[in-house]
This record gives structure tokens, C-alpha cells and sequence, in this order.
């Protein structure tokens, strides 16, 4: 597998990933502003954006390489609490 083929499994993991990161980006967001913070909550929603810029690109240079492989890619799951 050259690198460029690798480039197109790694992708859609490193986006879904930072997907998974925006929702809980958001959800610690809201409850930074439940608790009357709304600086801390404004700060962490741009750090969600920035994710949604970077898997915009992300998925740029996946449509570059052709898209997914349709290989199953490896899933998993952080559990941050």
C-alpha cells in the first residue's frame, strides 16, 4: 500500500474523529454557558469551528485522492469525562 492509499483510509478516521470532538467540544460549551460562563463557552464553540474548518480541508485532500478507499477503516472510541 503506498502512502497516497493509506492517505485515503486515514482520512475519514481523522475526520470522523474530529467530529466526535466538535459534539463534545459543544456539549461542554453549553454547559459552561448553563454555568454563567459565557467567555469560557464562546471560546471552546471557536475551537469546535476550527475542527469544522479543518474537516472541511480534510475532506478537500480526501476528494483529491479519490475519495474513500472503501475499505472498512478502524473505529474507535475516547471517552472523556
Amino acid at each position: 500500500m503506498t502512502d497516497l492509499e493509506k492517505l485515503r483510509v486515514l482520512l475519514p478516521h481523522w475526520i470522523e474523529h474530529n467530529r466526535s470532538h466538535g459534539a463534545e467540544f459543544s456539549k461542554w460549551a453549553a454547559l459552561a454557558r448553563k454555568e454563567d460562563d459565557p467567555e469560557t463557552a464562546a471560546l471552546i464553540e471557536q475551537a469546535a469551528n476550527r475542527l469544522e474548518e479543518a474537516d472541511t480541508i480534510l475532506r478537500q485532500a480526501l476528494d483529491r485522492l479519490g475519495g474513500p478507499t472503501g475499505e472498512p477503516h478502524h473505529h474507535h472510541h475516547h471517552h472523556h469525562e
